[in-house]
């Protein structure tokens, strides 16, 4: 609350979101001097003051490109010939996705003889549907133990394309691995041992769940297993990689290349944050963001297909919400108040709330979420997934409440 003589100029705007127009990145630029001139640009321009605990979030797409983080199919088939030197591998869990998982397999392909590809049903990892849950009850299936071949598939099911893309995956992907000159058979199964039954020497491209797929294919006694997060972990003649996430997190560039989830990204914004700070005497908080973690209503996708939401942020961001749910204070503890009254009761019960409400009444149905991960939620769907040309996001008032 702000008082100027006797009047009382009450605050009205919360959190703010502003997606903020950068040039176009290429490689070697200098990711730290634009997120930094852009953000004190927009400030200008647009007349907002930089303030304490401000963030700005940069999304992983532009710090891979400036870092030149691609690779190529052939480097993929390069990896994947000496991890799997049978030639045959078990391909299991991948996402169906062009943009994420199309020329990644052309690359296990290009590297294969032999291809079973197992898919998970009814949909895969993130929610992309093969088919409804109701399709399976009318015909019987449980797909926790019922595993499917091709034929079988077709014959319940017939030929089905994803509601967004209008693909139809099985066919997509089976053309893909044979246009690499491999053969390939599918399968359908949640169990990830099922693969054993076909071949020892597997790669699971799951993304979560993905190290107990490996536990539990070892312990099983498979022969070979690597996941995603292993092919391109380290360069293949002098190709991009990512130590820490392979091949997730990638999306497609061109019909031969990849870009890479960014590497070593905590000096980049530990080094933002500082040169902010020397030009304004502001902390502001920086991060780098992937996909948001959200479900979409409709095609019942989780959207986050990378391996985090943020790869690396300052310091300021780690951490919980901890926050009081303002109507249950009102319904409950101060239901017998009204007007300024009410409004100073939960004043003075935010001022004091303890430091750690977990598992207090009066936070249910706040969301205990980390914070890293719901500011990454809000820039994505802010700084969108197409041609809005906002790779950079400023949040103002993220970490203020009801009482300043």
């Amino acid at each position: 609350m702000i008082y100027i003589g006797e009047i009382n100029l009450e605050r009205v705007v919360g959190t703010v979101t502003r997606g903020l127009r950068s040039p176009i990145i290429n490689e070697g630029d200098s990711i730290e001097e634009i997120v930094v001139d852009t953000v004190l640009r927009a400030a200008e321009v647009d007349g907002f003051s930089i303030q304490d605990r401000d963030i700005v979030t940069i999304t992983e797409s532009i710090v891979a490109r400036a870092q030149g983080n691609y690779a190529s199919l052939d480097a993929i088939a390069k990896d994947v010939q000496a991890k799997y030197p049978d030639g045959t591998v078990g391909v299991i869990f991948p996402v169906l996705s062009r943009n994420r998982f199309s020329n990644i397999l052309s690359g296990i392909a290009r590297g294969a003889k032999h291809v079973v590809l197992m898919l998970s049903y009814p949909a895969d990892e993130v929610g992309n549907q093969l088919v409804t849950l109701d399709e399976l009850d009318e015909k019987g299936i449980n797909p926790w133990i019922d595993t499917l071949t091709e034929a079988d598939f077709r014959k319940h099911f017939g030929y089905q394309k994803h509601t967004f893309t209008g693909v139809d995956y099985i066919e997509f992907y089976k053309e893909l691995i044979e246009g690499e000159g491999a053969t390939c058979e599918v399968i359908f199964s949640n169990q990830a041992t099922t693969i054993l039954d076909y071949t020892s020497h597997v790669l699971t491209s799951d993304i979560h769940s993905r190290h107990r797929t490996k536990r539990i294919l070892k312990k099983a006694g498979a022969e070979t297993v690597y996941g995603l997060d292993d092919i391109l972990s380290a360069s293949i003649d002098g190709s991009g990689h990512n130590k820490d996430f392979g091949l997730l997190g990638s999306n497609k560039a061109t019909e031969e290349t990849i870009k890479l989830f960014p590497n070593e990204c905590q000096p980049m914004v530990d080094a933002i944050q500082k040169t902010l700070f020397e030009k304004t005497g502001k902390v502001v908080d920086v991060m780098v963001y992937g996909d948001g973690a959200f479900k979409d209503p409709v095609g019942q996708i989780w959207e986050l297909a990378d391996p985090v939401v943020s790869p690396a942020y300052t310091i300021g961001l780690e951490g919980t919400p901890n926050e009081v749910k303002l109507k249950y204070l009102a319904d409950n503890n101060f239901a017998a108040l009204r007007g300024e009254e009410l409004k100073q009761a939960i004043y003075s019960h935010i001022q004091n709330k303890d430091a750690d409400l977990v598992g207090h009444m009066e936070a249910q149905g706040t969301t205990p979420r980390k914070l890293t991960d719901l500011i990454g939620s809000l820039s994505d769907l802010t700084s969108g997934s197409g041609d809005k040309g906002t790779p950079i996001i400023y949040i103002q008032g993220y970490f203020d409440n009801f009482t300043h």
